[in-house]
């Protein structure tokens, strides 16, 4: 994958990636904020100024941005993480410039219209309402805030609908004034494009933008917590949080392999036991959320009342297991496989490639080659896996429970099973 960087002078970068065989360009701005940066009276307003800027701008209506990229058959949305915001497209190769123009709209002009702003705000209250509704996602919240509580990385993306319900243009601007600068954008696009054109159009529309943010990241602490939820449904949903490692921590790889092994896939020691042996479950399986600072190692569950009396010494089981026992050269070569496949495969994509050169940019100022990510993912031995494991399950759980509840063992409880 060969890529190319310019940086303006005030700082803002600009990466491609040339496919010239291709006939379209995937582009986007990806911005360093998102919930982990929110000051608590304003929880939310990240994502809710992501739904704005699609409102209008001093350039185009809410209709004109839709038209001005449907129009020629292009594609464009959003999306806002804990630590980042984007506005991203796919256009045939002879409209990247218009793709650009209404990207650059969203972050230099946008307006925030009174009249827009009192109806997306009960857009995004619906959207917040729909979260709750739905167990299985809902969960993943309980789980994050008890992990880090009262800390920006631990509330909503969404935040409270008494927050949405505040927020006036005045405090989007104040948001978008302090948040959105050269020095924590990223643009990218990857296709058909020559660098030295694409860098000439973003500097034409970005060079006079201002430098530096006018905020500070609060540190990142994982505490671990417990929480249950009753609800008349007939699942019992289980998320079972514990510390894990941020960005740049050596034991980022080992991490990401343990955590494909455990519970990645169909293959996975807790899909083969939970599941296929058992038949406890429909859904399981691990995860790992990594931040600049922290991190979490998941593992999610759905199973009925009933045999959530089974299901939690199962898993307890398959952690103690891993932490006693040696993991086969089989299964560590088997997750090292399924990592590097979805690596390689993801490159296929333009809009992932965007995605992935653009993160990595935000967080290591850099893009890291395929070899060097290869090489850090066959380095990781049996024995890293086993520390990896070990470090982990070593760490407070973050316990979290939604759903038609009778029994189930109390945080203390459940610590104990697992040591």
């Amino acid at each position: 994958m060969q890529t190319q960087q310019t940086t303006l002078e005030n700082g803002l970068r600009i990466i491609t990636c040339d496919r010239p065989n291709t006939e379209t360009v995937s582009l986007g701005a990806w911005i360093k904020t998102g919930s982990a940066y929110e000051k608590e009276e304003v929880n939310g307003i990240s994502h809710f100024l992501e739904h704005m800027v699609f409102k209008g701008t001093k350039n185009r209506s809410a209709l004109q941005i839709s038209e001005d990229i449907e129009n020629v058959g292009g594609q464009s949305n959003a999306y806002t993480s804990r630590e980042c915001t984007a506005f991203y497209a796919k256009m045939l190769k002879e409209d990247t410039e218009l793709a650009l123009d209404v990207i650059a709209d969203f972050i230099l002009c946008p307006t925030f219209p009174e009249e827009e702003l009192v109806k997306e705000r009960e857009v995004v209250v619906q959207e917040i309402k729909q979260t709750f509704d739905a167990p299985d996602d809902i969960i993943f919240d309980y789980l994050q805030e008890k992990a880090f509580p009262n800390q920006p990385l631990g509330r909503a993306i969404l935040g409270p609908a008494e927050k949405v319900r505040s927020f006036t243009s005045e405090t989007l601007n104040s948001y978008l004034k302090s948040n959105y600068a050269a020095e924590n954008i990223v643009l990218c696009a990857t296709g058909n494009i020559r660098h030295e054109k694409f860098a000439e159009m973003c500097r034409q529309r970005f060079q006079n933008f201002r430098k530096s943010v006018d905020f500070q990241i609060l540190p990142q602490k994982y505490v671990g917590g417990f929480y249950a939820e009753k609800r008349e449904i007939e699942q019992t949903h289980l998320a079972l949080g514990f510390e894990s490692v941020d960005y740049f921590s050596d034991r980022y790889y080992p991490t990401m392999i343990f955590s494909t092994l455990f519970g990645g896939g169909m293959s996975s020691r807790l899909f083969q036991e939970i599941r296929e042996k058992r038949g406890l479950v429909y859904t399981v399986y691990s995860f790992v959320n990594t931040h600049t600072q922290s991190g979490t190692f998941g593992i999610y569950a759905g199973t009925t009342p009933d045999e959530l009396q089974q299901l939690i010494p199962a898993v307890t089981d398959e952690i103690k297991k891993v932490c006693q026992e040696k993991v086969s050269p089989k299964e560590l070569e088997r997750a090292k496989a399924q990592i590097k496949a979805s690596l390689l495969m993801a490159l296929e994509s333009s809009s992932a490639t965007s995605e992935s050169m653009a993160r990595q940019t935000l967080i290591f100022n850099r893009v890291l080659s395929v070899e060097e990510i290869v090489e850090k993912i066959e380095k990781v031995s049996l024995e890293d896996i086993r520390e990896t494991a070990c470090r982990i399950f070593g760490s407070k759980p973050t316990y979290t429970l939604v759903g038609a509840l009778k029994k189930y063992p109390t945080a203390d409880e459940l610590e104990k099973m697992i040591k």
